[in-house]
């Protein structure tokens, strides 16, 4: 905000001041402008200090002299004008590298906050802060679950997306660990408090989140890569000049041409470009550092659920017992787990409705949570669920249906057991479908000289590695907690080959290693918030190869602001020249610097095209 009105009062300033001059107010025309100038310095001159007293030289310095210059020589229009674009050009670069986040509010939003505990004979809902070590709580079907804790019930189905990223929900028998900010995905379930909320994963995660944030490094402006070379260059061929000539005036026209416009209008504005060309492919990048990084990248990390894969379960296979037909198997399990409120049954019911197959009404329906479900269909007494429920429940034809599953063993998929009127007649296979443009992405961005992709996921090493297998991935790194994530991240940014690095992800569990890598993007079509919050760029349409395409728009992007960089330079050291051999004058030179940041403008313009 700061940048946009000290723009907005320099363009006013010049303005003004050049009507005054039109009407022939001379005196008030340099009023206005001297006015303008002072203004204008004092921020310059409180920016400048803070740089140089953390070590670096801005290029900022430059425009400083040939403001402070100007106003001593009295050559007012010659400074506001070096104001003006001085200040133009941070506003532009303000709004570009302006971040959209809310500073991870969605993500400490998202944690638990009441709990429901047993006291004597009733129910109590309390904060989740008041939870204390042993106390016994109850969480209802579809609840989060507030603390760290152990399963009281006979078994539970948690779903664990938010912190593994896997996508089918996990069962736990009597005494099975489960954490906070997961969620019960089947009926209510009571558990054991074995940490307090503060210690708890879900509170973990959010101080990991903040401390990536705090690590970040900072972003280096293009503009100022630069500084170090023009200052002393300028300094010293207007000191020549002025030395040799005799004339002052040469020294502020040297300044005011080597005022380095080029430099802090051409990144911004090709990065602003790119912005706008990645939005218009459905990539939200929060501001233009993450557009230079972007083309700079070296190493990109891929989790596997919910950003190579689709992030839900689908039918993978169908396996039948007895001369069963499939559309028979499916609809009478369909039918059966429409009164289910477990994460498979729905998925299961969306992909059997899908067919066109029509279900019937069932009843006499009992569920055991995180087992399966029984019922009569059509007069047929049916049972799905888990191997250990049909064991249970003494189905018979077991056997050899299971020789058939077992050629399935570590593909990463969750097995339905049917049995009807006490018979095993199938075996339903659900797995998370890898995305169709999967392959694609990686082989674009191999394609780019990008050597290093990996996959760092929660999910078992056999999983991740048949879907790296498929998708032409080399490296996997499986069964990862947020916590490892974060250090495979931190490992490959120390080191030249992989650095900078990208890490993209859907779920609260990538959220740090969003935060901590170079660029994260975040797939945000599944209301991912807190990982959408964490990242750098957002991908707000359901593609992966949108990865290769936000790589693809950074390095276009920064390759034309480099050429715009370097043009707008190598004129502004032949303008110096002539302003040295006293052929230009301050006022003509900022006239000249405009013509040259006007063709720096249209080249960086060229972002926008694909």
């Amino acid at each position: 905000m700061k940048d946009r009105l000290l723009a907005i009062f320099a363009l006013t300033g010049v303005a003004a001041g050049s009507a005054c001059h039109l009407a022939g107010a001379e005196e008030a025309a340099h009023v206005v402008w001297a006015v303008t100038i002072v203004v204008l310095l004092v921020p310059l001159t409180w920016e400048v200090v803070k740089i140089v007293a953390g070590g670096r030289i801005g290029v900022d310095a430059i425009a400083l002299m040939a403001m402070a210059t100007a106003l001593a020589m009295q050559e007012f229009l010659a400074g506001a004008v070096v104001g003006l674009m001085l200040s133009g050009g941070n506003a532009l670069e303000g709004w570009a590298a302006g971040r959209s986040r809310r500073e991870l509010q969605s993500l400490i939003e998202r944690a638990p906050r009441i709990a429901n505990r047993y006291e004597g004979d009733r129910i109590v809902e309390l904060d989740v802060g008041d939870i204390l070590e042993g106390d016994r709580i109850v969480v209802r079907a579809g609840d989060v679950i507030p603390v760290d804790g152990s399963v009281a019930s006979d078994g539970a189905s948690v779903d664990e997306s938010t912190l593994t990223g896997e996508a089918l929900p996990v069962e736990h028998v009597r005494g099975g660990q489960v954490r906070s900010g997961t969620a019960n995905a089947g009926d209510a379930i009571d558990m054991i408090a074995t940490r307090r909320a503060e210690d708890s994963a879900y509170s973990r995660l959010v101080k990991l989140v903040q401390e990536a944030e705090e690590n970040r490094a900072p972003f280096v402006r293009m503009a100022d890569r630069y500084a170090a070379f023009l200052l002393p260059f300028t300094l010293l061929m207007g000191g020549a000049a002025w030395a040799l000539s005799g004339e002052s005036i040469r020294f502020l026209a040297v300044l005011v041409v080597a005022t380095p416009c080029p430099l802090i209008l051409a990144a911004p504005i090709a990065f602003i470009a790119g912005i706008s060309r990645a939005a218009s492919q459905g990539i939200i990048v929060k501001g233009g550092s993450a557009i230079e990084s972007l083309g700079q990248v070296r190493a990109v990390l891929l989790d596997k659920t919910g950003t190579l894969t689709l992030g839900t379960p689908e039918i993978d296979h169908i396996i039948t017992c007895e001369g069963f037909a499939e559309e028979e198997l499916l609809q009478m399990t369909a039918s059966l787990d429409q009164l289910s409120a477990h994460v498979l049954a729905e998925a299961l019911v969306h992909g059997v409705e899908a067919r066109g197959i029509t279900l019937d009404i069932p009843y006499d329906v009992r569920e055991v949570p995180g087992q399966g479900i029984s019922g009569c269909v059509s007069g047929r007494r049916v049972l799905a669920g888990t191997r250990d429920l049909v064991t249970a429940s003494a189905v018979s034809g077991l056997e050899d249906a299971e020789r058939r599953v077992a050629r399935f063993d570590g593909d990463g998929h969750a097995t339905v057991y049917v049995a009807v009127d006490g018979r095993l007649v199938g075996v339903l296979l659900l797995a998370d479908k890898l995305r169709d443009d999967a392959r694609d992405m990686t082989d674009r961005i191999h394609a780019m000289g990008i050597r290093h992709i990996a996959m760092v996921t929660g999910d078992h090493q056999s999983t991740a590695r048949r879907i790296a297998d498929q998708v032409g991935i080399d490296d996997v790194y499986a069964q990862l907690s947020p916590e490892e994530k974060l250090a495979i991240v931190r490992r490959m940014q120390s080191d030249s080959e992989t650095h900078p690095v990208v890490m993209v992800g859907d779920g609260i569990n990538d959220a740090p290693a969003l935060a901590l890598a170079d660029i994260g993007i975040a797939m945000g079509t599944a209301g991912a918030t807190a990982s959408a919050e964490a990242a750098d760029a957002v991908i707000i349409v359901s593609r992966i190869d949108r990865v290769a395409d936000a790589i693809d728009i950074g390095r276009r992007s920064l390759r034309i602001a480099s050429q715009s960089v370097v043009a707008g330079l190598g004129l502004s050291v032949i303008a110096m020249v002539f302003a040295a051999a006293g052929t230009i004058s301050p006022v003509a030179g900022a006239l000249l610097q405009e013509g040259i940041d006007v063709a720096v403008i249209l080249n960086a313009l060229r972002a926008l095209r694909g």
